[in-house]
């Protein structure tokens, strides 16, 4: 194996990331259903909602060598999204890591498996997003990788370039020309959801609202009909 490392992408235009930094990703995953991380992938920082431009790793089992280089490349706004490449035993990013990440301005990680040193991630307060904590670490053996090629994170395939967008409900990867809409079409629900609420507090029905009762009651007459 061998090191493979192409050019950063062009990053996602600043007020679509504007727009998808105030998008809940379970308010778009009402209207889609594509590009959400597996729901195990989990935050270190809790109530945290992060929005950028993906640049993507693929890393594989024991050799953390390119993950040390690629982080002094990575740009403001950026979003460090790595493919383990299925190992799940091994943590690749932890405290140093994670200092070093967020020093090159990048705005998250997103890893496709463990991490370890979530104290200090956590006071570091930069946000990351795995699968969990693992004791045993990455070496940097200089096994290989590859840096800005597609990879698969969480069952997405991830391209360089892809909007990210990242909550405490999970994690989903946009490719670009679809991220404002998207965005648009959530924060026209999410500015809806306070009237909504109110509503219910009031008294009406959830399904008198949503159309549910009707369509339930429909069926049950075509039953009965029968």
């Amino acid at each position: 194996m061998s090191f493979v490392i192409r050019d950063l992408p062009e990053q996602v235009a600043p007020n679509i990331i504007e727009k998808l930094s105030r998008a809940e990703t379970a308010t778009i995953g009402h209207n889609r259903h594509q590009g959400f991380a597996d729901r195990r992938i989990q935050p270190l920082l809790p109530g945290r909602r992060i929005a950028g431009t993906a640049v993507t790793l693929a890393l594989p089992g024991q050799d953390s060598t390119l993950l040390h280089h690629v982080v002094g490349l990575l740009r403001p706004g950026d979003v460090l999204v790595i493919d383990r490449l299925g190992d799940d035993t091994h943590a690749c990013l932890g405290g140093g890591v994670a200092v070093a990440t967020k020093a090159s301005g990048a705005v998250a990680a997103i890893v496709d498996g463990p991490c370890t040193d979530f104290a200090e991630i956590r006071a570091e307060g930069f946000p990351v997003w795995c699968r969990g904590p693992a004791p045993i670490t990455t070496r940097l053996y200089g096994i290989g990788g590859a840096f800005n090629t597609p990879v698969n994170c969480g069952g997405v395939t991830v391209n360089p370039g892809h909007a990210v967008v990242a909550d405490d409900s999970g994690v989903l990867f946009l490719p670009p020309d679809v991220a404002e809409e998207n965005a648009d079409w959530a924060l026209t629900n999410q500015a809806n959801e306070p009237g909504l609420h109110e509503r219910l507090r009031a008294g009406e029905k959830l399904g008198d609202i949503s159309g549910a009762t009707k369509m339930v009651l429909a069926k049950l007459s075509k039953n009965n009909s029968v």
